[in-house]
């Protein structure tokens, strides 16, 4: 009676089979998962903080200084206005 259960003298091919694709399933779900993880986290750490970078029209500002379109001058008089909030 006690061996009604393990079919005779173990498991058949198919037991085997079933076995073998069940556990490579579970290790590749599981690397896959960490990957994953891994791979968020990374791009949290990538993207860069808004604290202490130049706002959208300074960038602009310096990117046209950089280009020659304006002189120091008016990019510090520009500047200036920008960060004091004058229209």
């Amino acid at each position: 009676m006690a061996m009604m259960f393990w079919n005779g003298d173990g498991m058949n091919g198919w037991g085997w089979f079933a076995m073998s694709a069940g556990m490579i399933l579970f290790w590749g779900l599981l690397i896959t998962a960490l990957v994953l993880i891994f791979r968020v986290l990374d791009r949290a750490a990538e993207r860069p903080s808004r604290q202490g970078g130049p706002t959208g029209p300074e960038r602009i500002l310096g990117e046209r200084l950089a280009r020659g379109e304006i002189d120091e001058e008016e990019y510090r008089r520009r500047l200036s206005a920008l960060r004091s909030g004058e229209p």
